[in-house]
């Protein structure tokens, strides 16, 4: 248990000495940045825009702040706190501020401090309501409060195996979670069954199941006098509910409630809150509908949308001058939310930037993801080694922000191959997986033991490894829903893929392909990402890249059945897919790129489709919705089949030499079984090697980045006379056809290519490597973002 949980889980030393909330020592209302004392209030407004000051100074009644993406939000609320307490209108003590993650109520006590607000609480509502719970709990129900579980999940295991189901460990997860949004929804284990039908929730068992497990679970902590940390808001609400002294007394305490983040507040919270605030309390609330995308565990924005109808006197102010984003970048978000529907729709904001223009927002289509994930790490590459005065960024400030978390493990590659150290922010690094390393163990175990019975008549490396998965329950096909076991099927899936790239390739290099060569390339690729990174690329799903910021923003993987995700269903589901992408676009100060690949793999079908939520927004797709507010348009970059011209129209790839349909990756690409005569030109292949080779030295990267093994046999079979028969041949995109036709076309008649100065210009890959591991499939479910508050272990 690290110091943060053990704090909040032992409570305040001084909590006895102390009302419920307060942490240790006395008050300080005017220290920190100002001169102490009331009449310096007015130096609290200045820097404020008209909206914020409105805020800073609507102290009576209940407040609303409707708050746009990087509207400074956090800046007017603390300021009306600070411009409260230096004014002699609120006293410290007595102003209580709760927000959902550690991070944001340590932001800003900060702020408040700098301020002169100092003694004014901000918490978490679990850290506060625990506080509350330990100091009441003599009183109002006797003895010691119950022990607090630090993890549920073994409860859960044991109630499960008491009700007689088998459950997987990876299932455990997906049961835990459908108890907590049972629990924050106010859902009793009978009601389960009916609630998820009602709310079309995609139940990760049978729901008759999951009601028993539920109901043995909240037995097992009756008996064991334990309690987790949704029932810690739910006794203190009771407790206040029912013992009206005590409510009076925190009710006397605090008088002045601020609500950060109001928008994903769940119904468990808001009857905590309702008993904190009663009838007198000042309440003020902040929040934006269209940043609601929590609401799977629970949350909803229906309070902060009918903030209006429950108080008729609220004063409703609206913030939406951008001061994070671009022109460029407001345009893209405000086009995307206007194409919403539903409740939150009706009630978005308008958003203004205030800062100057930048560039406009690149869209990119990729032949596959592979391919996207190398062309990405390339740009990446190129903002590093610009320096600020040509809009270069620091690695700190760019982020690759993906749907699932099973998508990493493509750019994880990707930024490893180039040296470009990164962070994975909200979850494990790939090889780091619980998954991932059981399933390295068998495979490194099956290898040495050679003739294993596991993979003895397995015909090929990926049917091996599948053989030696499936001990561990993997199956062809992916498990129905999303959750942790879905999760855990695509990283298993990628290691499937990996292993028909990693063979694949090996063949065209004549070299073997066994278990053993394939564990020794996951420990290199294992070790090769796991080096520290300090000044790092940020790695981040969607969900955990709220609240957070960067110069450079790459939104990848933006194809239909990723985002919207597959199980999407309900018209309220896909709107919620859209918002989780407009969060994504105003997470960007400057530069924006969004993109997309046709298919999985490397010569797969090209069978996806752009987000829908990209209609009317990408060059193309539509009119006016995608015009800048310069009245310029978003650049579109072709990353596959269509940027080249000439390039060969999709469909099925015959061989040249028996006319079979060919599937395997590197036989489309020569256009011939890999059995069939070779026509290839074998000297001219030798030149185009030790050609790459030079090329490769100049730029300071691996040969393939300049062209594959199979894209120089496929030139040496086909030996082209011009350039449109060179762009004929896969893996020879545009940029490739711009940076090398000429050499490669002088190299194929026969003559010496000018040598290029060694200081050329890095162009970004549009080929990737034949051994790059694709992302998985669609459905991946996503990962709760970092210090989302399941638990207020962080808390301090």
């Amino acid at each position: 248990m690290d110091r943060m949980q053990e704090e909040l889980i032992t409570g305040d030393p001084h909590g006895a000495n102390h009302l419920p909330g307060l942490s240790g020592g006395g008050p300080a209302p005017f220290g920190g940045g100002y001169a102490g004392r009331p009449g310096d209030a007015d130096a609290v407004l200045a820097g404020l825009d008209p909206e914020q000051r409105a805020v800073a100074t609507a102290l009576s009644g209940p407040v609303c702040v409707l708050a746009g993406a990087g509207t400074g939000k956090t800046r007017a609320i603390t300021h009306r706190i600070a411009y409260g307490v230096r004014s002699g209108v609120f006293q410290p003590q007595q102003v209580l501020a709760v927000t959902f993650t550690a991070r944001a109520a340590g932001e800003m006590r900060g702020r408040l401090r700098e301020l002169g607000a100092e003694g004014v609480q901000a918490r978490t509502f679990h850290s506060a309501a625990l506080r509350q719970l330990q100091y009441f709990w003599p009183r109002a129900v006797g003895g010691e409060v119950p022990r607090l579980l630090e993890r549920k999940v073994q409860l859960v295991a044991e109630a499960a195996g008491r009700t007689g189901l088998r459950v997987q460990r990876t299932e455990l997860r997906d049961l835990t979670s459908e108890i907590e949004w049972a629990k924050v929804t106010q859902i009793v284990p009978d009601d389960y069954p009916v609630a998820v039908l009602k709310s079309g929730r995609d139940a990760p068992r049978d729901p008759a199941e999951i009601a028993r497990v539920y109901a043995t679970y909240e037995q097992t902590k009756r008996d064991r006098n334990v309690i987790d940390f949704e029932d810690v808001l739910l006794l203190t609400a009771a407790i206040l509910e029912d013992r009206p002294e005590i409510a009076d007394r925190v009710r006397a305490q605090y008088r002045h409630f601020t609500v950060d983040e109001y928008q994903d507040v769940s119904p468990l919270q808001q009857r905590l809150l309702d008993q904190w605030t009663g009838a007198g309390a000042s309440l003020c609330v902040v929040g934006d509908a269209s940043q609601t995308i929590y609401s799977f565990t629970g949350a909803t924005p229906d309070y902060l949308l009918n903030f209006r109808t429950k108080h008729p006197d609220a004063t409703v102010v609206k913030l939406v001058r951008d001061y994070r984003s671009t022109p460029q970048v407001v345009h893209l978000a405000n086009g995307l939310l206007a194409q919403a529907r539903g409740a939150a729709a009706r009630h978005r904001l308008e958003l203004v930037s205030q800062r100057e223009a930048g560039p406009e927002p690149v869209y990119t289509e990729y032949v596959d993801e592979p391919t996207e994930a190398e062309t990405t790490a390339h740009r990446i590459k190129e903002l590093l080694a610009r320096t600020p005065e040509q809009g270069g960024c620091r690695a700190s400030e760019i982020a690759v922000l993906f749907r699932t978390n099973g998508q990493s493990e493509v750019y994880e590659q990707a930024l490893a191959d180039l040296g470009i150290s990164y962070q994975l922010k909200g979850a494990e690094r790939f090889f780091e997986r619980p998954e991932v390393r059981e399933a390295g163990l068998l495979l490194r175990g099956a290898a040495r033991a050679g003739n294993d019975p596991v993979t003895l008549d397995a015909p090929d490396l990926a049917s091996e490894v599948r053989a030696v998965l499936a001990t561990r329950g993997f199956t062809a096909t992916p498990p129905a829903g999303s959750g942790a076991v879905r999760e855990r099927w695509e990283s298993l899936a990628a290691l499937v893929r990996l292993a028909e790239e990693f063979e694949a390739g090996r063949r065209t290099a004549g070299e073997p392909a066994d278990l053993a060569a394939y564990v020794a390339e996951l420990d290199a690729r294992a070790a090769a990402q796991h080096a520290p990174a300090v000044e790092g690329v940020t790695l981040a799903s969607l969900h955990a890249a709220k609240g957070l910021e960067w110069d450079a923003v790459f939104l990848v993987g933006l194809t239909e059945g990723t985002l919207p995700i597959i199980y999407a269903k309900t018209d309220e589901q896909l709107e919620e897919e859209r918002r989780l992408l407009y969060v994504g676009v105003t997470r960007a100060r400057v530069h924006l790129s969004l993109s997309w690949a046709l298919s999985r793999s490397p010569g797969g079908r090209a069978s996806r489709k752009p987000s829908r939520f990209l209609d009317g927004l990408r060059p193309g797709s539509g009119s006016g919705a995608g015009r800048s507010a310069g009245g310029g348009r978003g650049s579109v970059e072709g990353g596959g089949a269509e940027r080249a011209a000439g390039r060969r129209a999709r469909g099925p790839v015959k061989c040249r030499v028996c006319g079979r349909t060919l599937t395997e990756a590197v036989e489309r690409k020569l256009r011939r079984c890999e059995d069939c005569p070779s026509s290839m030109d074998e000297g001219l292949y030798e030149r185009l090697r030790e050609w790459r080779a030079r090329q490769a030295k100049k730029q300071g990267a691996p040969a393939y980045v300049v062209f594959t093994d199979a894209t120089l046999m496929a030139i040496a079979e086909d030996v082209p006379a011009d350039a449109r028969a060179l762009a004929l041949i896969s893996g020879v995109g545009a940029m490739k056809l711009d940076k090398y036709g000429a050499a490669v076309l002088s190299l194929c008649a026969g003559e010496e290519p000018e040598e290029e100065p060694a200081a050329v210009a890095e162009a970004p890959s549009d080929e990737p490597s034949v051994d790059a591991s694709t992302g998985p499939a669609e459905g991946a479910p996503e990962g709760l973002p970092e210090e989302w508050p399941e638990e207020p272990s962080e808390d301090s």
